[in-house]
């Protein structure tokens, strides 16, 4: 898997796609018809209603190419067994190699959070600190990364399953 794909359950996938369906064939309609009505009210300069639809315009547009991006570079499914940390993994870290301080998190899209019921797990994007750190090493491995206060963490990749 690249780092430019995305790992959804398909639960999730198939959440975003309706989402993305109902923005471009309903939500464009129901926008520009309040957009219509409110420009026959008179006077755009103030016309509340017309800057609030254009506002509502921007942000389903905006959404709408998230979403577009995010389908283009899904990948739904379980990853690939092994001992190598990649998306779609449930993985259990220590921190500074303390075996009791662990955390079990799912690596994947944070899209997931809230779309998909049965993800009952904090989810780390492989893009975060964290998650790229750890992508790409076995179980058993020490690594080290940057956290945004700018401190230096080191952890210890415990388990990492197929989630």
């Amino acid at each position: 898997m690249s780092t430019d794909e995305i790992w959804l359950t398909q639960d999730a996938y198939d959440k975003l796609r309706e989402e993305y369906e109902y923005l471009i064939n309903v939500g464009r309609d129901e926008v520009s018809t309040k957009i219509a009505r409110a420009r026959e009210e008179g006077d755009l300069s103030e016309n509340a209603g017309y800057h609030a639809a254009r506002d509502e315009q921007g942000q389903q547009e905006l959404r709408i190419r998230q979403l577009k991006e995010i389908l283009a570079h899904a990948q739904v499914g379980t990853p690939g067994s092994g001992d190598t940390v990649q998306p779609g993994m449930k993985i259990t870290i220590a921190f500074d190699g303390d075996r009791d301080d662990t955390d079990t998190f799912l690596l994947g899209s944070r899209e997931l959070v809230g779309l998909d019921d049965s993800v009952d797990l904090a989810v780390y994007s492989p893009q975060s600190p964290l998650g790229a750190a750890i992508t790409g090493h076995q179980i058993g491995d020490d690594v080290s990364y940057q956290a945004p206060n700018g401190r230096t963490i080191t952890v210890t990749i415990m388990d990492a399953v197929a989630y």
